[in-house]
């Protein structure tokens, strides 16, 4: 068979890219970490996104140290996890990493029980939904402490152990709200903006001492955190539609797809994951036409509830909030995500 010039061209073109990806992915397999009998921390670990993380983690033989503020929350996390590995060595450690001095308590207690933190996943967060109108400064510091300032502390307490020790991981879960703002969502997409900046900015520094620092941008997950997620303004419509938005298959990925897919970026080494195809095509659309992207915001906020009288300034849990919507037939698998991961 005769083959023209652009022909040719086409498929050396062709044979160069595969062995550009077949490379690529040798690359990253040499920097495959093996988590059996390592080290991890987990903040934010009884609940939610960290408890279906450490039940992966501890599936791969991981030791685990939980952080929380609340022991009976962490103690309910522990035994699910023993219940389902039941070799699993897990640790709960009580603090709210949002002070530096139990930031480092807790790493303390890790290494006493441990010896080592290995892998140090900064996963705690509070959200408040509600318009700006609503919100305080109070909010706002909430939602730095908890994104910002928890997670610096515990870097700040985990890393000399780890250069010591010639190296680790670390995985900070920002959010898509950290790369793109949401309306209804200010505090949270400031503190969640501050994260990966912070996490960003460590990367190149610490790479040099072993370390590899991964920023996690999730968009929305199954984990049933809506729960216990903070409304303000017209509660029971504010958590109505995030509630549903964060049920819908087909918006929102399952938790146990989002843990699967961070424990393998963690594995590896990479620099950033974005979680599902709906938000890496917003965060694309974003850098290639933010003016478009800002336009269907401020479209999408005239969906949503409006500012009320002075009642909607106060703070309401999701599980306050409810109504004929939500839960409902359409907040299901959510409803169901929140009882198997500890939200109810």
């Amino acid at each position: 068979m005769n083959l023209t010039v652009r022909q040719k061209q086409a498929l050396a073109v062709g044979a160069a890219g595969v062995g550009a990806l077949a490379m690529a992915r040798a690359w990253r397999a040499r920097e495959a970490y093996d988590f059996h009998g390592k080290s991890v921390v987990i903040t934010g670990g009884s609940r939610g996104l960290g408890l279906v993380m450490a039940r992966e983690f501890a599936a791969e033989g991981a030791r685990l140290t939980l952080i929380a503020r609340d022991e009976a929350e962490l103690q309910r996390a522990a035994d699910d996890i023993r219940t389902r590995e039941p070799f699993a060595d897990v640790h709960v450690a009580v603090g709210d990493v949002r002070k530096r001095y139990e930031a480092e308590r807790a790493i303390g207690q890790t290494l006493e029980r441990f010896g080592s933190v290995d892998v140090l996943v900064n996963n705690a967060g509070i959200i408040q939904v509600g318009p700006i109108d609503h919100m305080k400064l109070g909010d706002y510091e909430d939602a730095m402490n908890t994104h910002f300032w928890g997670p610096l502390y515990m870097m700040m307490a985990a890393l000399p152990h780890m250069r010591r020790q010639g190296g680790g991981r670390i995985v900070n879960i920002s959010s898509i709200g950290g790369k793109i703002a949401v309306p209804h969502l200010a505090p949270y997409c400031a503190s969640k903006f501050a994260l990966t900046g912070l996490s960003d900015a460590v990367r190149a520094e610490l790479n040099q001492y072993g370390i590899r620092v991964t920023t996690v941008n999730p968009g929305l997950m199954r984990t049933g955190s809506p729960r216990n997620a903070n409304m303000k303004g017209q509660h029971e419509s504010e958590y109505a539609w995030f509630a549903i938005a964060d049920a819908l298959p087909g918006v929102s990925v399952s938790a146990e797809s989002a843990a699967r897919q961070i424990i393998d970026a963690c594995r590896f080494g990479d620099s950033d994951l974005t979680i599902s195809p709906q938000a890496r095509a917003a965060t694309w659309a974003n850098a290639i036409v933010p003016s478009l992207v800002a336009a269907g915001m401020m479209l999408a906020t005239r969906f949503l509830p409006g500012p009320t009288g002075s009642e909607g300034d106060r703070q309401k849990r999701g599980w306050e909030s409810q109504s004929r919507w939500a839960p409902s037939f359409v907040t299901q698998l959510g409803d169901q995500a929140a009882v198997r991961n500890n939200e109810c």
